[in-house]
């Protein structure tokens, strides 16, 4: 009889073990944060694997960015985060990882702070989102174990943030992003329209810090090996140009970079290709060789 009952805890731990397995992750998609910055409650969502529930440890983090148009949800509904990283997690291809996916598409779109200075999304993003997140959950808070990537707007703010920051990111992933304006008159063109009223000088000022050609070509020795580079785009994609560019202007001035250019368009079909991918970067990062 006690053999039997051994017999029958152990079925059922291997089938708690076995349930647990195959509901993964779990994902919140309408938390929030009150942001003094920009005046109003801004709201992310997190995704948290697996073992995060039965574990005291602490993980790395991801910080992916959703594109124009979409919210913090995007990733979730039409990237398949959860499904995409529990795989990933459970294929030994991604290290089990915390991934935060915040909103910029209230109140303003984007992850920029305005020339003008009256929407200020990326001083909220660094001095009030990730404090919050980093606080209330078991976040590593080395830098080693921190990383950005993010699709179209979302890898245009993946490009800003890594190069504005270098000291706080291991890896930055950007895919069929926004790279900013080629040139000044570029520049003018796309941001007297996004910013009425601004002055040539400030236009000027802005285009230095954000364009990322502009900063790859004019970026500090000691900060070209600070944060490991993937870049991905589509052959047909409409940012096909700018990163290309940007990858040329990496190569020349000798940043260190992967360049990704494989079959697709600027759709979901082709980001959710990339997740994996990118998620296997990133941890090779996190992990200790």
């Amino acid at each position: 009889m006690k053999k039997l009952n051994c017999l029958t805890v152990l079925l059922v731990l291997l089938l708690s073990v076995s349930a647990s397995a195959q509901t993964g992750g779990k994902v919140y998609d309408n938390l929030s944060v009150e942001s003094k910055i920009l005046k109003m409650e801004r709201k992310y969502a997190i995704y948290l694997p697996a073992d995060y529930e039965y574990s005291e440890r602490s993980y790395p983090v991801l910080y992916l960015l959703h594109g124009g148009g979409d919210d913090q949800t995007g990733w979730v509904q039409f990237g398949e985060v959860k499904h995409i990283a529990d795989k990933a997690i459970a294929d030994g291809k991604s290290t089990s990882m915390i991934i935060v996916m915040p909103d910029a598409n209230t109140g303003q779109r984007g992850y920029f702070n305005s020339p003008k200075g009256d929407w200020n999304y990326e001083d909220f993003f660094f001095k009030e989102l990730m404090p919050h997140v980093e606080k209330n959950y078991r976040i590593k808070g080395e830098k080693r174990y921190r990383a950005v990537a993010g699709l179209s707007m979302g890898g245009g703010g993946t490009l800003m943030y890594a190069m504005h920051h270098p000291e706080l990111f291991s890896a930055a992933c950007p895919i069929s992003a926004g790279t900013g304006p080629i040139s000044e008159e570029d520049a003018a063109k796309r941001w007297k329209k996004q910013y009425p009223g601004i002055s040539d000088s400030e236009l000027k000022k802005y285009y230095k810090t954000h364009s990322a050609l502009e900063l790859v070509i004019n970026m500090p020795e000691e900060q070209k090996g600070a944060v490991r580079w993937y870049i991905d785009c589509g052959d047909g994609d409409f940012t096909y140009e700018g990163n290309s560019l940007l990858h040329i202007a990496m190569h020349k001035n000798e940043i260190k970079h992967e360049f990704r250019i494989r079959d697709g368009i600027h759709n979901w079909a082709y980001w959710r290709s990339a997740l994996p991918e990118i998620l296997d970067f990133v941890s090779q990062g996190f992990h200790q060789f």
